[in-house]
């Protein structure tokens, strides 16, 4: 049931007096306690994946994997967030000079549907070791996740309050973004949902960081492995229903290989198993609604209006359920939602290019960017082009896109700003403080 506005005034209040307590708790109590939520995660991760499974429809092993990552990243800020938010000394004409690092407050964490657990501990984690206490809006087809976030903090033995959930529909945010005790919001999801949030944040003045849409491009060039990289761009399309916002989107393959890529791209898609998402046996679950699936399903249709050529999928199946089939559309060009929009779902566009400088081009020819990969065997070329030449926000050659605590996570143009994990993560909600001693 949805909470009421003095429900969540009371939960937000409660959090500021529980952070007020926190911020003074050493960096050896935090570390524990996120170690317990760690070791909670795991000891659960069994029913945390089936609920995960049943709310949202990822296959089970996709959701297993899911909670073992939200461990990880508990474990990687409690061993480094002291030393990531130590005092800086910084050496100038007074007689002490340095930066300290000081947690913000109550912090508004507004969270998709599609990582309903990672999206909210790679926020979580850093944001309870730096200080700060948080309140977390989720999507609400994942309310159940939501409630059992908070329960996994409150089973680590963290303060009564300091991290809780509120259930409220996205329309009502703006007052939830006014009130004077949130002190800053961080955003996942779509693209409206993050110029709305940041539109509400940056009139109150409030800090944001958002992480918002991608269209990943996949160059493969001419001197790339094609049977290796094809199996990798499968891989990247297809995780989580094809449902994450840095999943391989569009392939741009020169010319010379596209024959080649495409035979095996084909073959290794159409052997990819679609059905019960908790069944092991199948790596494509179902879509997370029918409303997804179709609006995804219209934009296929469209390009292939437009002169797409459907090589695979592209029907809705008699399955029960909202399952969408592995689709491959060929020849996709500028102006077709399968080049210009975002397809949240496993739809791959190829796009055949001459060479490697209009891969390049076509590359950064989007509204897009945030993750991007290069297959090439000449790895020194490989690097100078996602260093030099690709616009987004994380970069890799010869893998498949995806977030590690170890390394920021976050994007550039319509995909969003500020950066999440690491050490950088860890300091977009603290005040970074000059401390000047004459």
């Amino acid at each position: 049931p949805e909470m009421s506005s003095s429900e969540i005034d009371e939960i937000i209040k409660s959090a500021d007096i529980a952070f007020n307590d926190w911020k003074n708790v050493g960096f050896d109590e935090r570390a524990k306690l996120m170690k317990n939520a760690a070791a909670v995660l795991n000891k659960k991760k069994h029913e945390l994946a089936k609920l995960m499974t049943l709310e949202m429809g990822k296959p089970i092993l996709q959701s297993v994997a899911e909670v073992e990552k939200c461990a990880w990243v508990c474990e990687y800020y409690s061993e480094n967030a002291e030393q990531f938010l130590s005092d800086k000394i910084i050496g100038t004409d007074a007689s002490k000079s340095f930066v300290c690092y000081n947690p913000l407050g109550v912090v508004l964490a507004v969270m998709p549907w599609n990582f309903p657990l990672w999206q909210v501990f790679r926020f979580a984690a850093p944001g309870l070791m730096a200080g700060n206490a948080g309140i977390l809006k989720h999507s609400s087809n994942v309310s159940g996740c939501a409630i059992a976030i908070e329960d996994i903090f409150k089973e680590a033995g963290f303060p009564e309050n300091l991290f809780r959930s509120i259930l409220v529909k996205s329309s009502k945010m703006d007052k939830v973004i006014e009130h004077p005790l949130i002190r800053a919001v961080t955003l996942t999801g779509s693209v409206p949902a993050g110029r709305s949030v940041a539109a509400k944040a940056g009139a109150m003045l409030k800090k944001t960081v958002l992480e918002l849409g991608g269209s990943d491009p996949y160059l493969i060039l001419d001197d790339a492995d094609v049977e290796q990289a094809s199996g990798t761009c499968v891989t990247a399309r297809l995780i989580n229903g094809g449902q994450s916002c840095i999943a391989a989107k569009r392939f741009l393959i020169v010319e010379s290989v596209y024959d080649e890529f495409v035979e095996l791209f084909l073959e290794k898609m159409k052997q990819v198993k679609m059905g019960d998402p908790f069944d092991e046996e199948y790596f494509l679950g179902p879509q997370a609604s029918k409303t997804l699936r179709d609006e995804l399903h219209q934009q296929v249709i469209k390009s292939v209006d437009l002169g797409a050529e459907l090589l695979l999928g592209g029907e809705i199946p008699e399955l029960k359920g909202a399952f969408y089939p592995a689709t491959i559309l060929a020849n996709v060009k500028k102006g077709m939602p399968a080049y210009d929009e975002e397809l949240f779902g496993p739809v791959a566009a190829l796009i055949k290019v001459k060479d490697e400088s209009e891969a390049i081009q076509v590359a950064n020819d989007s509204i897009f960017g945030l993750g991007a990969a290069v297959f090439t065997e000449d790895i020194v070329k490989g690097e100078k082009i996602v260093k030099e030449k690709i616009n987004a926000g994380a970069c890799f050659v010869n893998a498949f896109v995806k977030s590690d605590p170890r390394l920021p996570f976050g994007g550039v143009k319509e995909s969003g700003y500020g950066r999440e994990l690491s050490e950088f993560g860890i300091k977009e909600f603290v005040n970074i403080k000059t401390v000047y001693i004459k």
